[in-house]
């Protein structure tokens, strides 16, 4: 009997050690794609999932016989999907319905120019209209073509002399605005985005990315070395873009995938920027530390170098989401520049991704689209995702009460979330509730709001104060002078009697 239990436990020990194996096994996996944030430390923090996988689009389910290969874009317009099939030479139109996804069409021709097919069209722009903008690459042009694929016009090699004319004019990534100028990423320019007007002029580059280079270098460059050392040395030019999004007040956001790791931190590679007309990054950062993706990952090893934000998207109020080539990740970011949530992972799993390209947004569903795998993965909001876009919403509409009553629902889920504490201040603040709102952004570690909170907080005491402060300083300056006076009557008087006493 003694055996039987003795064998009973060793069982169970060892079932035991089965299930924490088992357990720390599924951890390590699921440590490669939980939804996290950062905290004031900087240290990542595991919460609710913002978003979950809602579908994955395979061409093949849609109909078509010949898969994707190496597809470069996607662009959402309405309930139509246009991705790049790049290299097929092709442009897919997708439509989501009630009961899923069809395909539309396939358009590899066009009706009016030659020629009338496309060589390695790398990405597609859509107006209101419907009138489709093709980066036809390797035909070295930017076509524009009506709903029914009718040609309208192209924008070609610049003749102007800023454009180098050895070189060929490989446009790669493009939008439009509201009046129909194009704004372009071209191969191996890297003066900035090439400009054209509706007229298909070429009016120059915007938003040049600057030139980094070594002081050592550049002095040895300029001053000791030789006009034939100089021509073999590396020229001390800006990078290029990786991609662009242009959103609804025509502000062009653009990704930038080639800088120096220790130049993230510090706000100097920028790999996110906003650009206005003229080309100046206006993207606010009131983060501590500017959106770069992940903070943190080693180095000597190209899975886990820093985050290459390859594209781009930009929702409502100015909440804008990156996707990254490096582990296959998605940054979400507030208009000020604040992490909301990270999520993803690569592999060939459903969620994660293989080599994960391009991104854009249909309503609040993200669709990304993985080049190497050729699928496009649906992803829909969770409770959790939506109350941070709810909050966020209700705030920049005035809706302050709404607002913190969404940020409190969101701490029930996450209490490590700082941007709640900071929504719920921010809440208070507006309604005048100072010395509330200081205590919700002293748990968020938020100096910045703290401070401006306390110097409000102390203006209206100071105000409803004022008397009393007035009264307390009148009875602190008057009072030494009356008891001066009155010392002084009294010495007067002791002064008298004595020489009264004395005569």
């Amino acid at each position: 009997m003694k055996m039987m239990h003795r064998l009973a436990a060793m069982l169970l020990v060892i079932i035991m050690f089965a299930s924490i194996n088992t357990a720390q096994a599924a951890d390590d996996g699921y440590a490669q794609s939980y939804t996290y944030n950062y905290d004031y430390w900087s240290d990542i923090r595991e919460s609710p999932d913002a978003y979950r996988v809602a579908d994955v689009i395979y061409v093949g389910e849609l109909g078509l016989d010949t898969a994707m290969r190496r597809p470069q874009s996607l662009y959402i317009r309405n309930n139509d999907i246009y991705v790049c099939d790049t290299g097929n030479n092709r442009i897919l139109q997708i439509r989501k319905e009630d009961q899923g996804y069809s395909l539309v069409r396939v358009i590899d021709a066009v009706q009016g120019c030659e020629p009338a097919t496309f060589n390695t069209p790398n990405d597609v722009f859509v107006d209101v209209d419907n009138n489709l903008y093709i980066a036809d690459t390797n035909n070295e042009r930017i076509i524009m073509v009506d709903e029914n694929l009718n040609f309208l016009k192209q924008f070609t090699k610049p003749t102007d002399e800023t454009f180098d004319q050895s070189m060929k004019f490989l446009p790669y990534k493009l939008v439009a605005d509201v009046s129909g100028r194009v704004f372009t990423l071209v191969t191996n320019v890297n003066k900035g985005i090439a400009k054209f007007e509706s007229n298909t002029h070429f009016t120059g580059f915007v938003g040049a990315n600057k030139a980094k280079y070594n002081l050592a270098d550049y002095i040895w460059k300029t001053y000791f070395s030789t006009k034939e050392q100089r021509e073999k040395q590396e020229s001390f030019v800006p990078t290029e873009y990786a991609n662009l999004y242009i959103d609804e007040e025509s502000f062009i956001y653009a990704t930038n995938i080639v800088f120096s790791e220790y130049d993230l931190l510090w706000d100097v590679a920028q790999p996110i920027r906003r650009l206005n007309g003229i080309g100046n990054d206006i993207l606010i950062k009131n983060d501590r530390y500017p959106p770069i993706g992940d903070l943190y990952w080693v180095e000597g090893n190209e899975q886990y170098g820093p985050s290459k934000l390859v594209d781009i998207t930009v929702l409502d109020n100015d909440i804008y989401v990156a996707v990254d080539r490096t582990r296959g990740r998605i940054f979400g970011y507030d208009s000020q520049g604040i992490m909301l949530w990270a999520f993803g992972t690569s592999g060939n799993n459903e969620g994660a991704f293989n080599s994960a390209i391009s991104i854009d947004h249909m309503g609040k569903d993200l669709y990304v689209l993985d080049q190497n795998e050729g699928n496009i993965t649906v992803f829909t909001t969770t409770e959790y995702g939506q109350l941070i876009y709810d909050a966020s919403a209700a705030y920049l509409k005035g809706d302050y009460d709404g607002s913190a009553e969404y940020w409190e629902k969101v701490v029930e889920q996450n209490a490590n979330y700082n941007l709640a504490f900071i929504g719920i201040g921010r809440s208070l603040m507006r309604q005048d509730k100072f010395e509330e709102a200081m205590e919700y952004f002293e748990m968020a570690h938020d100096r910045e709001n703290y401070g401006r909170a306390f110097r409000l907080w102390r203006k209206i005491w100071v105000e409803e104060n004022v008397v009393w402060m007035v009264i307390v300083l009148a009875v602190l300056l008057i009072v030494p002078i009356v008891r001066k006076q009155i010392k002084k009557r009294k010495m007067e008087v002791e002064m008298y009697e004595r020489n009264q006493v004395a005569k």
